[in-house]
C-alpha cells in the first residue's frame, strides 16, 4: 500500500496552525508529515487538533527560542527515533531528526540559510560537507533512505524564477549547486525531478512584491530517495493550495 510523505517548512508551527494547518491536513491526510522551521518547543504548541487526526509525533527543537527546529508527525509509530546528527552546533539548532520504519529510514532536515551574511554562508557550506559525509556513513547500515526537508538550495536554472540575477545569491551559488550535483550523483534521486523532468514548479516564494501570486519562486524543498527506492516513487507534487507559510508542502506517494 502506498505511503504518503509530506515535507513542509511551516515558518513557525504556531503561526501555521492559526492559518489552518490542521484543517488542511484533515482534508489532505498523509501518513507522515515532516515539518521544518517549527520555531517552538513541543510544550509550547497546542497540537490536540493534529493528535485528533491520528498523528503521533517526535520533535527536535533548537535551544534558541523561536528559531529553527524540526518535527515529524506519523500515524504508524517508528521503530526508532534519533534526534540530531552528533554535531554540537547543528544539534543546538535542531536541524536533523531521524525515524526508522522497518528497513528504511526517514531523515527530516532543515539546512542552514546563508542569506544573512558571510558567517552564516560559511556555516551552511560546512554543514553541507558534514551532512554529506554523515549521511553516507549512515547509508552503510541503513541503505534505504528518504531525506526530506528544506535544503535552502535551488539546483538548476529550472528551479528558480530568475537564474541570471540570482547567480550570486545564497541559495543559488555555484558551490551550493555543485553540492547538489554531487548529492544526486552519489546514491540519491530527486523524487520530484524523477517524476517531472521538465516541469517548472516552486516550493518557496518571498513575501515581497506579490512573488507567490506572480509565481516568482524557488524550488528549495526536496524529497531525496536512495536510488534503490526510486522505482517505488509513484508521484510527487507541490501543494500550492496550502497557504500556511512562505513555502508549500512537497507531497510524495511512494510504494515503499
Amino acid at each position: 500500500m502506498p505511503t504518503s510523505i509530506v515535507s513542509y517548512n511551516v515558518n513557525g508551527i504556531r503561526a501555521a496552525l492559526k492559518k489552518g494547518l490542521a484543517e488542511w491536513l484533515a482534508e489532505n491526510p498523509c501518513d507522515i508529515l515532516c515539518l521544518q522551521e517549527t520555531k517552538a518547543r513541543e510544550e509550547q504548541v497546542n497540537i490536540q487538533e493534529l493528535e485528533a487526526l491520528g498523528y503521533k509525533h517526535a520533535w527536535y527543537s533548537a535551544q534558541k527560542p523561536g528559531y529553527s527546529g524540526v518535527a515529524t508527525f506519523f500515524k504508524q509509530e517508528p521503530d526508532q527515533i534519533i534526534q540530531g546528527c552528533g554535531h554540537e552546533q547543528y544539534d543546538h539548532e535542531g536541524r536533523v531528526l531521524r525515524t526508522d520504519f522497518g528497513d528504511w529510514t526517514l531523515i527530516n532536515v532543515y539546512f542552514p540559510s546563508g542569506t544573512t551574511g558571510d558567517v552564516r554562508q560559511a556555516v551552511k557550506m560546512e554543514f553541507l560537507d558534514f551532512f554529506y559525509d554523515w549521511i553516507h556513513e549512515l547509508l552503510k547500515s541503513r541503505p534505504k533512505m528518504i531525506v526530506a526537508g528544506d535544503y535552502n538550495i535551488a539546483h538548476t536554472p529550472m528551479d528558480i524564477h530568475d537564474p541570471v540575477r540570482n547567480k550570486k545569491t545564497s541559495g543559488f551559488l555555484p558551490e551550493e549547486r555543485a553540492w547538489l550535483d554531487k548529492w544526486f550523483a552519489h546514491g540519491f534521486t530527486d523524487a520530484f525531478r524523477y517524476c517531472h523532468p521538465d516541469k517548472v514548479e516552486y516550493s518557496w516564494w518571498s513575501y515581497r512584491a506579490r512573488a507567490r501570486e506572480n509565481n516568482k519562486g524557488w524550488r528549495i524543498d526536496y524529497q531525496s530517495v536512495t536510488d534503490n527506492l526510486k522505482s517505488a516513487i509513484l508521484e510527487v507534487t507541490h501543494r500550492n493550495d496550502a497557504r500556511h507559510s512562505d513555502h508549500c508542502p512537497v507531497w510524495m506517494d511512494i510504494d515503499i
